[in-house]
């Protein structure tokens, strides 16, 4: 995620994203990719698909890094050094060198499959609230040229490493080294302050907000003018998905009040009683200017008219906590459990148990 941005998003053979939050089309030529050049990756578990990325039998890696330790993983050759002087040196022992035709048109083809792909999400206009998806494409065809992103913790990260196209090498700030859930505000405001002549567009789930809003207040006293986007989806949306996805239901995953003295999952349904949080209240009661939509026709006016306020802008909107962005041939090897009585937890223990075969340890 560190590296988004590099290479602008529209360049024809940028595949985009790799790994559990990646592209199908990075995905399908990292697949059978042969050689893979990694410059400053760790090839952490989400990096590799939880080293199921990289299917090419005789797959070589050559790995360029200022830590010799990351520089040497996945058996490659080790080049320890500064990326820019090594790809330098790189580029010059490769003039004149080029791919086969084949395999470049297919580099395009993939890629623009992948921008119709992110057109459609874009597009989709859910009912009766609107998906993360189209709401992310919007502050992204809204948001000036010049603007920088920060984003932080949640389903966000993947649902933006994805989605979201790059126009400048500082326009994707993403701290998702460690997750931090509460710094995007924080973080919005040393972007701010470090380019005060830019706009920074904060994009931050209910779940984090709640960590640590109080940012908002530093920086209407500060002069910094932030546009936070505050999506709420009543709950830990990331969380509650790869619950799911492990056949547990959301479970103790939603802001809603007990029921019958247990915590509710999904499949509860709207038969439940939201806790009565009132975001946009806390958010003006730190000084913030707040702009609440209900639809997305709403949040398209208030990404526009926030432009023209002059402190901190909140743009509250609820948003489906069900519809997600796919993955995309990627998986992430998180253990399911194995004695389970509950038929859903059954098949998805079946299924990591298939895709487990598919890691890969180049030793």
């Amino acid at each position: 995620m560190a590296g988004k941005g590099s290479l602008h998003y529209d360049h024809p053979l940028n595949a985009g994203a790799i790994g559990v939050t990646g592209t199908l089309a990075a995905n399908r030529l990292a697949a059978d990719a042969d050689l893979v050049l990694g410059v400053g990756t760790r090839y952490t578990d989400f990096t590799t698909a939880s080293k199921t990325a990289f299917q090419n039998p005789g797959v070589r890696f050559i790995n360029v890094n200022v830590a010799e330790f990351d520089a040497g993983k996945h058996q490659g050759l080790p080049l320890s050094g500064d990326a820019r002087a090594a790809l330098e040196v790189l580029a010059g022992l490769l003039r004149g060198y080029h791919v086969d035709a084949g395999y470049e048109e297919r580099a395009r083809r993939l890629h623009a499959e992948w921008e119709a792909e992110v057109d459609r999400i874009y597009g989709i206009r859910h009912t009766p609230l609107p998906s993360q998806g189209e709401l992310l494409g919007a502050v992204n065809e809204l948001s000036g040229p010049g603007a920088i992103m920060v984003n932080a913790a949640g389903s966000m990260p993947g649902d933006l490493h994805k989605l979201w196209r790059s126009r400048h090498p500082g326009n994707f700030h993403m701290e998702y080294g460690y997750s931090c859930m509460g710094y995007e505000i924080a973080g919005g405001l040393g972007a701010k302050l470090a380019a005060p002549e830019r706009e920074v567009y904060v994009i931050v789930g209910d779940g984090s907000y709640l960590m640590l809003s109080s940012d908002l207040a530093t920086s209407i006293q500060q002069g910094c003018k932030l546009i936070v986007v505050l999506l709420d989806n009543g709950g830990f949306k990331s969380i509650g998905s790869l619950s799911r996805s492990m056949g547990q239901d959301g479970f103790g995953t939603r802001f809603v009040f007990p029921k019958d003295g247990v915590l509710v999952g999904d499949s509860a349904g709207d038969d439940v009683r939201r806790l009565p949080i009132d975001y946009a209240a806390n958010a003006r009661s730190l000084g913030a200017l707040v702009m609440e939509c209900r639809t997305y026709e709403d949040f398209t006016a208030a990404l526009q008219a926030a432009r023209t306020t002059e402190r901190t802008t909140v743009i509250y909107v609820q948003n489906d906590r069900l519809q997600g962005v796919p993955n995309y041939d990627s998986w992430w090897d998180v253990p399911v459990a194995e004695v389970s009585e509950q038929p859903e937890v059954q098949a998805a223990r079946k299924e990591w148990e298939e895709n487990k075969r598919r890691e890969r340890y180049f030793i």
